[in-house]
């Protein structure tokens, strides 16, 4: 007797790059924010202990956002496609975001410029959150089950592109194009506000990309490869509350044991993140602490944007190898291996006085940063019911949030009251949670 299902066809590179395209946009967006958030809300008057606060726009944003855009992307179905109508929308909110963050300072007349540029922050993680989390579903949507790990490897070669770009062109702007690199006092440098604009730009390009060259499968052809009816394709017909507590209550056992995996990995990077400026400004340029005017605390930003493209540039290629590392290791293997590399990598800061050498420890936390975004998907996606991938990916990303909201609380506090005010001392804590997670990873039972 045959099978009245087929599988899913197998899709060119070209057709896995085009549907991931739109990802480089969003990185760069991103890329651009992780860079230069801190340094834009300190010049509109943040203090350092209170930055990591700022910062749970992010992830408050995202904890709330992407569960529900999961649920309706499930269930969206119309000329556009299931997922696309997401990412355009989302890119649209991001590009304004974009534009208007650096430029708060212009402002002043309707808002603090701190107020607007917080405003702004969190509006551009909930726009991000928006068109990433339906980027993730479509990978698992599109293809079958063993193209996946190429995919979601796919997906992140193109976040670390991305991520190279956003994060130097404000170097570039200054170095090579002779736009100024500071401002006065409690104004953004030209050269991070043009970034911005060109940031917004390539976002809304590179959506439209995926828009554009990207098909998506109607009910019916995914009622034929999976082995369900046309109306369980589309999923459920109950409402979100309803959904999310069948989802937590049926969560796959693989799904809970990532969970804590996914905390100690996204508390190290959060931390990473918020404080790598202020660390590189005060432990290696010797730049007063506040002193966000000087030259050398937008030398320390400007290196610093280059240092984070330097880890992205290197999770680029380090993914396009994790397919085979897998093959050869073992998917857990791979991880833990690739978070003891980012956790010795963070530690070492610490012991660094020239700036040149920071690369170095870069290049570790980029191994650490691509097996992140791409790993722990791979493990997941095959534990989670197609109807319901966008829910469960939306889900997951409640393991990345939460971290980082207890993250933002609390590290602003250690930061001052433990580590004095140190900020470098950040970045080692967040390398001892890489090797926390680590530890958890070899705990998971595929």
């Amino acid at each position: 007797m045959t099978n009245k299902y087929s599988s899913k066809p197998r899709l060119s590179l070209a057709q896995i790059v085009n549907m991931s395209i739109g990802f480089l946009g969003i990185q760069m967006g991103f890329a651009l924010q992780n860079g230069n958030a801190s340094r834009i809300l300190q010049t509109f008057g943040a203090d350092v202990e209170h930055l990591s606060l700022f910062w749970l726009a992010a992830p408050l944003t995202g904890m709330i956002v992407q569960p529900i855009i999961g649920h309706y992307s499930d269930r969206t179905w119309n000329s556009l496609g299931r997922r696309r109508p997401y990412f355009l929308g989302g890119a649209i909110f991001t590009a304004i975001a974009l534009l208007i963050m650096p430029n708060a300072a212009v402002m002043t007349a309707l808002l603090p410029p701190l107020l607007i540029g917080a405003g702004m922050l969190m509006i551009m993680d909930a726009s991000i959150n928006v068109t990433m989390e339906p980027f993730r579903a479509l990978i698992a949507d599109n293809l079958p089950s063993q193209q996946r790990s190429l995919g979601f490897s796919i997906q992140t070669f193109l976040i670390g592109v991305g991520a190279v770009v956003g994060s130097w062109i404000p170097y570039v702007l200054a170095e090579y194009f002779g736009i100024s690199k500071v401002a006065e006092a409690g104004h953004v440098p030209n050269n991070v506000i043009y970034s911005f604009y060109v940031g917004a730009i390539v976002l809304v390009v590179c959506i439209l990309w995926t828009v554009l060259t990207t098909k998506e499968y109607t009910p019916e052809e995914l009622a034929r490869f999976e082995d369900t009816g046309i109306e369980e394709a589309k999923a459920p017909e109950h409402g979100f509350i309803t959904g999310l507590l069948e989802a937590i209550k049926y969560m796959p056992t693989v799904m809970k044991q990532l969970g804590f995996v996914q905390f100690f990995s996204w508390f190290a990077l959060f931390l990473m993140w918020v404080f790598t400026t202020p660390a590189i400004a005060e432990h290696i340029y010797r730049v007063g602490a506040g002193d966000t005017s000087s030259v050398g605390y937008a030398d320390a930003g400007n290196w610093v944007g280059i240092l984070f493209g330097v880890y992205s540039a290197f999770s680029a290629v380090y993914a396009l190898l994790l397919p085979r590392i897998a093959q050869k290791l073992g998917r857990k293997a791979t991880h833990a291996l690739s978070l003891v590399i980012g956790g010795i990598s963070l530690c070492s800061i610490y012991f660094i006085s020239d700036p040149d050498l920071l690369i170095i420890p870069m290049l570790g936390v980029g191994v650490a940063w691509g097996s992140i975004l791409a790993m722990p998907y791979a493990i997941l996606s095959d534990s989670i019911p197609a109807k319901k991938m966008g829910l469960y990916m939306g889900l997951f990303n409640f393991f990345i949030t939460f971290p980082q909201i207890v993250s933002g609380l609390t590290s602003g506090l250690i930061v001052k009251h433990v580590f004095d005010g140190q900020a470098v001392y950040a970045l080692v804590l967040a390398g001892v949670f890489m090797f926390l997670g680590a530890i958890c990873v070899v705990r998971i039972q595929e």
